[in-house]
């Protein structure tokens, strides 16, 4: 028994010992670094490394041709060597607020950087992140606000034979009341999943920030897998640690025009399990391309369903080959949807972006028709950056 004791006290110790080491043991250099004025500073020890570079999308962008057009890519920068090989790099200009991406190449091999425990996954890319506070950034950040619960949640959809995972934002004060709510269902791009507007989207900060400050209607938020594939986010099925994708093989997989067919079991499901004020005037959905996509067909095919819709960087159009319900008679579901007023028709797009002669091309197939709608245009592409901007413009205007 004694020998048993003494043996038990060595492996806790041995266990103790390397909780300290990943506790105590540090990072080898500080990285990032922001200083006072918003310049940032990279750092990452590799002495035996021949070249050093860094990426991100702080960076001047180099333009890339895809099959749908120009795409604007993160810039890329030599780092310098300085003593114990440490390469550097220093920001020429002061940062602008946002939350900003970025990672290492070591003679080629793209790496993380180990000084930053602070990543986030888009499709199958990992990236560091950090954010420069003030002005609108700082509602991506959290703040001394009263936060709300963030649930990942299983509901079942005979449409699309299997049981799916979504994400539901509650405001704050939810759990405490009685009170009803309005519901926004917010949904990904291609390649994104039920995690993508958590993560990569700051939506749980921005809700919190924008109600707190009374620019907001307190509201249930329900971010939907939109792959209609797919039951769940890479690594959260029953599938394992599968590597994210965007096969065509999968993509094929799926019915045409399941996920929007199938959408009412996502609003069954939420208006069974959540407190809502379960009607067409107290309902938004919105998305980002494929998400915007999406938010359109949807919208146009249960005209009675949505009072706000708002496109991100994405449309839909006309597919004259579809035998599909959702897709065939574009025009007339869409005069059909607005001659019924939805209260807000929102449209925003970056003149950068490759989707943005289809937008430009809807709206005036819109204006064509006499259709009401906002419009919102930035700069860049399809980029999160403008995503986020679109979000925090587009709730202040919801549940009016």
């Amino acid at each position: 028994m004694k020998k048993f004791t003494v043996l038990f006290a060595l492996l806790l110790m041995c266990a103790m010992t390397f909780a300290q080491q990943a506790l105590w043991g540090g990072a080898p250099v500080v990285s990032p670094e922001i200083h006072d004025d918003n310049t940032v500073t990279f750092r990452l020890k590799a002495p035996k490394a021949v070249k050093v570079q860094l990426t991100g999308d702080f960076l001047p962008p180099h333009t890339i041709q895809t099959p749908r057009g120009e795409y604007d890519a993160p810039g890329i920068v030599d780092m310098k060597e300085g003593k114990d090989g440490v390469w550097e790099y220093t920001t020429a200009e002061p940062l602008n607020p946002e939350l900003y991406g970025y990672s290492f190449y070591v003679d080629g091999l793209k790496i993380m950087d180990p000084g930053n425990v602070y990543m986030i996954r888009d499709v199958a890319t990992v990236t560091n992140v950090f954010i420069i506070g003030g002005d609108r950034a700082d509602l991506y950040k959290v703040n001394k606000v009263p936060h709300g619960t963030v649930r990942r949640m299983w509901y079942n959809s005979p449409t699309l034979g299997m049981d799916r995972r979504l994400t539901v934002y509650t405001p704050a004060g939810y759990e405490n009341g009685k009170k009803r709510y309005p519901v926004f269902y917010l949904l990904h791009g291609a390649g994104g999943d039920e995690e993508a507007w958590i993560a990569l989207g700051r939506t749980s900060q921005i809700l919190d920030n924008l109600i707190a400050q009374g620019k907001a209607e307190p509201m249930i938020v329900v971010m939907t897998n939109g792959n209609g594939w797919q039951d769940a986010a890479p690594g959260e099925s029953p599938k394992g640690f599968t590597v994210p994708s965007m096969s065509p093989k999968e993509r094929a997989s799926a019915p045409e025009g399941g996920f929007e067919l199938s959408f009412p079991e996502v609003v069954k499901f939420v208006e069974k399990n959540f407190r809502t004020l379960p009607n067409k005037k107290h309902r938004a959905i919105a998305g980002l391309s494929m998400g915007g996509f999406h938010s359109c067909s949807i919208s146009k095919y249960y005209p009675d369903m949505f009072d706000y819709v708002g496109l991100f960087s994405g449309t839909a159009s006309r597919n004259d080959k579809s035998t599909c319900p959702v897709y065939t008679d574009f025009e007339d579901k869409l005069k059909i949807q607005f001659a019924k007023t939805p209260a807000l028709y929102f449209i925003a797009c970056g003149n950068r972006d490759f989707v943005f002669k289809g937008v430009t091309d809807f709206r005036k197939l819109l204006d064509d028709n006499g259709c009401k709608y906002e419009y919102l245009e930035t700069g860049e592409g399809h980029i999160w950056r403008n995503w986020r901007i679109y979000l925090t413009e587009f709730v202040p205007k919801l549940f009016k």
